[in-house]
């Protein structure tokens, strides 16, 4: 409390225990300051001892300490220099590493571009080889058919010759009349220009020319022209009015096809002797003849019975069928027709 009351011009009272605490923090700050004082002094006996080393040092090795800096400059000078060395080649290598990144960008988009290619040309190629397995299915195919054809005969398939009940037929068109059975005549046309088609047919595959007539093949009006007067020609069609009856032109062409078949069976004769047709054929009468029954009927219509007709056209067909099947024979299947 004195301590206090010198300090300043106000006294201050102050209590026992106040002043004890006073005291020990006083004392504490007392011992700091001794510490930090002999630290300082250890500090300043140091300073003064390196002083004292350093000082002598001089005087005893300064020249080396002297080229020992100079070494050291040396030194820091090659090392600037590798610095700057290294530093050029290090923006030499971000040089080539932008470069290279560069390249590398290329490089990936050409590498996308090639399976973008690549996945287009395995999809072509996919393609390519489905349509390469369809076209040899389809050549299979095509073998199997061509083979088949090669084994069938355009003759057969073109001109089927059969019968139907007293009638002969060619490609189901019924040759001639009978009372129960009144044929109309626009099918006996279609018979009659199917015949004139077939006998055609053969004798050019055998490149035989008829004498004295030619075969017209004209469909349902086919017809024979005579060689000997072109202006003049057979019919082998008919409507089967009051007038066709009277008129011979129809009988005349029937027995000029008649002459015809006749000449066709004396080509192969030529080339086979041992043909034969069923029946025989007399071209001047215009008859054809069984030579077992030795029944014979005419192919003219007139003042002959419908039956007698229709039984000479059926022999005739019959006669035809047996030539088409030795041109079959000889001549080969449809490649060479």
């Amino acid at each position: 409390m004195e301590l206090l009351s010198d300090v300043s011009t106000v006294d201050h009272p102050i209590c026992s225990s106040c002043t004890d605490s006073v005291m020990e923090e006083l004392e504490l700050e007392i011992q700091s300051v001794e510490k930090e004082c002999v630290t300082y002094e250890y500090f300043l006996k140091q300073f003064k001892k390196n002083l004292t080393d350093g000082a002598d040092a001089e005087t005893v090795d300064l020249p080396s300490l002297q080229k020992e800096l100079r070494e050291l400059e040396e030194e820091e000078r090659l090392l600037r220099e590798q610095m700057k060395d290294a530093e050029g080649e290090r923006q030499t290598l971000l040089i080539k590493e932008d470069f290279l990144k560069m390249e590398g960008e290329k490089m990936k988009r050409a590498e996308e571009e090639y399976f973008r290619e690549r996945a287009q040309l395995d999809r072509e190629l996919t393609e390519l080889e489905d349509e390469q397995d369809s076209v040899n299915y389809q050549m299979r195919v095509s073998e199997m058919v061509l083979d088949k054809l090669k084994k069938t005969n355009i003759f057969n398939i073109a001109f089927h010759i059969w019968h139907q009940d007293q009638f002969g037929t060619i490609n189901g068109f019924r040759l001639g009349r009978l009372p129960g059975s009144p044929v109309e005549w626009p099918e006996i046309n279609a018979a009659w220009g199917q015949t004139v088609l077939l006998l055609y047919s053969l004798a050019k595959k055998m490149n035989f020319t008829f004498e004295r007539y030619k075969l017209v093949p004209f469909g349902s009006h086919s017809y024979i022209e005579c060689l000997d007067d072109q202006n003049k020609k057979l019919p082998l069609y008919g409507d089967g009015g009051f007038k066709f009856f009277w008129d011979s032109k129809f009988d005349h062409a029937m027995a000029a096809f008649l002459d015809c078949l006749h000449q066709f069976k004396g080509q192969v004769e030529k080339s086979d002797s041992g043909f034969c047709l069923p029946y025989d054929i007399e071209p001047g009468p215009a008859r054809i003849r069984d030579v077992h029954s030795g029944a014979s009927y005419c192919i003219r219509a007139q003042f002959n019975s419908v039956e007698q007709w229709t039984k000479a056209l059926k022999w005739m067909l019959t006669n035809l069928k047996w030539g088409l099947a030795w041109v079959v024979s000889q001549f080969g299947e449809v490649s060479d027709q």
